[in-house]
């Protein structure tokens, strides 16, 4: 089954307690921030309200008690994507009150499927996003079957990263 607009968000916003993504690609290509990944590639400052919507949506989990988090996965040398990510977005996330840790796989992939990216609700459903090598997304599959080892790959994932402020100490 795919998800797509309002069968998505629904989709996505029935979790009761726990949202977890695993996020592999060195790039996205996605039409609505286009326009920011240029102003930070020229340069220019971060607008104040940069990503105010997920934050938002981040807050209103969190006061329902609901816990969300993801493991960004990156290799050295950083994409200008990764770049972009880790200076204007990540940090305004988890200041919104998500839960990341970035993972470091330019030694090694910890066995893990880093060509891959998905959701995971409540370790019980688990949803795949697709991507075409540009990071342009092609699709959201709810995975059917056993999704064990999507919970061993979230654990792994989870225990092998480090939190955000950690690796941003280390690599500004």
């Amino acid at each position: 089954m795919f998800l797509d607009g309002d069968e998505w968000r629904k989709f996505f916003d029935a979790f009761e307690r726990e949202a977890f993504r695993f996020e592999a690609q060195p790039k996205y290509s996605m039409p609505k921030e286009a326009a920011s990944l240029a102003r930070f590639l020229s340069g220019q400052p971060k607008p104040v309200d940069h990503n105010r919507r997920w934050h938002e949506r981040v807050r209103e989990y969190l006061d329902q008690g609901k816990w969300i988090g993801r493991v960004r996965v990156v290799s050295q040398p950083l994409t200008d994507y990764q770049r972009y990510q880790l200076s204007w977005g990540i940090p305004g996330n988890v200041a919104a009150g998500e839960h990341i840790r970035i993972l470091d796989v330019t030694q090694g992939d910890f066995g893990l499927p880093l060509g891959q990216d998905w959701w995971m609700f409540d370790e019980s459903r688990v949803v795949r996003l697709n991507y075409r090598p540009d990071g342009t997304q092609i699709n959201r599959e709810v995975v059917e079957g056993d999704i064990e080892p999507y919970r061993r790959w979230k654990h792994a994932a989870f225990e092998a990263a480090i939190p955000f402020a950690e690796y941003a100490k280390v690599h500004g």
